[in-house]
């Protein structure tokens, strides 16, 4: 498909229609089609231009997902099925791991877009630039900032952990590529190498507890006190309805259904808005939509609340609305159109079963008190943002590999650089901010325990997904020499900061923040010049 724009622009339409390899895998939009037939040649600048702002507003969809809807529900989940978050896997209340909810929420876009890449060879190599090329940026640039922000003294056993088992799955991941495939039992190893990382996760904290005594040990010179879930709550923004104690009524009042539905599907919070800076609102104006959409599709049980964030008018809307995005999402609506004995739709199903299931929740249960079944609205809501995430994953997948044909660039360099950039930008605000509000510790090490979930669970389940009885084998053929350059400089990293972190006691400054930021400098001009061909291994 690359060779479309060798050709004369009135040939680029049939072309794309005749060449099977230029038919995008999933997708409710076919952006070939659009770019080379619905658009003339001479408005190929405007196309890209609307691309490129949808690729952006792609990015916030899987942002606000996976902060304010899968993240949540998953908590709530650990906390009905009796699970402590360190049981979870990922830990808010154990500073010195930092294995956290954060890493998790930053880590579900990634997994879905390795997952969603490598269900196509031709886009395998997104999967593989944006994995690889997260894991340099996050371990340089954002790790780097860190130790600007705020030097701290880094936790040594944590830290050494964490870099012994990434640099076994970067090890891994290379001779994979070395031999060009994956085989079952190897999947399997990844899944079973991260599910081990967990095991000594919780051993760790389990013997690290026993040693300082039962229980969270007080804060001391070492480790800085916890944020409240108040204030966890402000610096997220995740509950915009909780405007805190100050504000709410003396006497309590009985609220009518429609105006718990009006208050509960409003995005915003005028009090905090009147508080924001101007590029805040800019920012808020453009997630608005999506939030909407996204509070009318998907449930969230919060069990920090009185009421578990429980909305009687519209949590009988989610019993229709869920189930219907997750039919119409799955393999892009393929599912959800299918017709019953040829005459009835399944989306038509889904709409009256769930129908008859809102009205019947609405009639037992009253708008003051959440039902003995509350939780299942988390599993619900975990599954409809895990659908929102993927349909958002495959949109982006499709798009990155569309500007990848307009430009004749590689889906590893796009991987690498767009991809990765637009995945991490979660981690890097969050760990920045994490920071800067005195837990430089807990941030940096989110930002090993994150990627080794991306990389694990990315590829592992990526390529397990692709097995089918018949074919337990999944190629993954390096296109060119950029991908054993981005290899190699993620392991280079890991092995820098394996051996200058202990050297300098744990003591991180802003001379090691600087040598990182730097080394990712050079890496990026390398792997660039590489794309162009301005490095490139000699013909023997």
């Amino acid at each position: 498909c690359w060779e479309v724009r060798k050709h004369n622009s009135s040939e680029w339409c049939r072309f794309i229609r005749s060449n099977p390899d230029c038919r995008l895998e999933g997708g409710f939009l076919d952006y070939l089609q659009g770019v080379f037939c619905v658009f003339p040649p001479r408005l190929l600048p405007l196309a890209v231009t609307l691309y490129a702002l949808w690729l952006l507003y792609l990015f916030i969809i899987l942002g606000v997902t996976a902060e304010k809807f899968f993240c949540p529900n998953l908590s709530a989940i650990s906390t009905n099925l009796k699970l402590s978050h360190n049981v979870a896997v990922f830990s808010l209340t154990s500073p010195l791991h930092g294995v956290t909810f954060l890493a998790f929420g930053n880590g579900a876009p990634d997994v879905f877009s390795a997952v969603v890449a490598f269900s196509d060879p031709r886009t395998a190599g997104l999967a593989i630039g944006a994995i690889f090329g997260a894991g340099v940026f996050v371990t340089t640039v954002v790790a780097g900032g860190i130790a600007l922000v705020k030097p701290f003294t880094a936790a040594s056993r944590p830290f050494l952990r964490d870099v012994i088992f990434y640099m076994v799955a970067v090890f891994l991941t290379f001779m994979v590529l070395y031999f060009g495939r994956i085989t079952l039992g190897e999947a399997l190893g990844y899944l079973g190498l991260y599910i081990f990382y967990v095991f000594t996760v919780v051993l760790c904290t389990w013997i690290h507890r026993r040693q300082r005594g039962e229980g969270l040990p007080p804060p001391g010179s070492w480790e800085p006190e916890m944020p409240t879930d108040t204030e966890e709550r402000e610096s997220s923004g995740t509950n915009s309805g909780d405007y805190g104690e100050e504000y709410r009524p003396l006497l309590p009042s009985q609220e009518t259904s429609l105006r718990i539905l009006t208050t509960a599907l409003s995005p915003l919070d005028y009090r905090k808005w009147r508080r924001k800076p101007w590029y805040w609102r800019v920012f808020k104006v453009f997630k608005v939509p999506v939030e909407l959409v996204l509070l009318l599709t998907v449930p969230v049980v919060d069990p920090d609340k009185d009421d578990l964030n429980w909305k009687r008018p519209l949590n009988c809307l989610h019993v229709l609305t869920s189930p219907l995005l997750c039919v119409l999402t799955l393999k892009s609506g393929t599912y959800g159109l299918y017709q019953i004995q040829g005459v009835f739709p399944v989306w038509g199903l889904i709409m009256l079963v769930g129908s008859v299931l809102a009205i019947i929740i609405f009639i037992t249960t009253s708008n003051e008190e959440p039902p003995k079944y509350h939780c299942v609205f988390a599993f619900l809501g975990f599954l409809a943002s895990a659908m929102w995430i993927n349909a958002a994953a495959t949109e982006l997948v499709n798009i990155l590999r569309t500007l990848g044909i307009i430009f004749q660039l590689s889906n590893t360099v796009l991987g690498l650089t767009l991809l990765a950039w637009g995945n991490s930008i979660g981690d890097t605000f969050s760990d920045l901010t994490m920071a800067r509000q005195g837990y430089p510790r807990m941030a940096f090490s989110a930002c090993f325990g994150g990627i080794i979930f991306n990389i694990l669970v990315g590829v592992g389940l990526g390529c397990l997904l692709q097995m089918t009885s018949s074919q337990l084998v999944v190629k993954l053929e390096p296109d060119s020499l950029l991908v054993w350059i981005l290899a190699g400089a993620l392991g280079l990293s890991l092995v820098f900061s394996f051996v200058s972190v202990p050297a300098q006691c744990f003591q991180l400054g802003k001379a090691y923040g600087v040598c990182l930021i730097l080394y990712y400098l050079a890496f990026l001009c390398v792997a660039l010049l590489t794309e162009f061909r301005v490095i490139r291994l000699s013909a023997a």
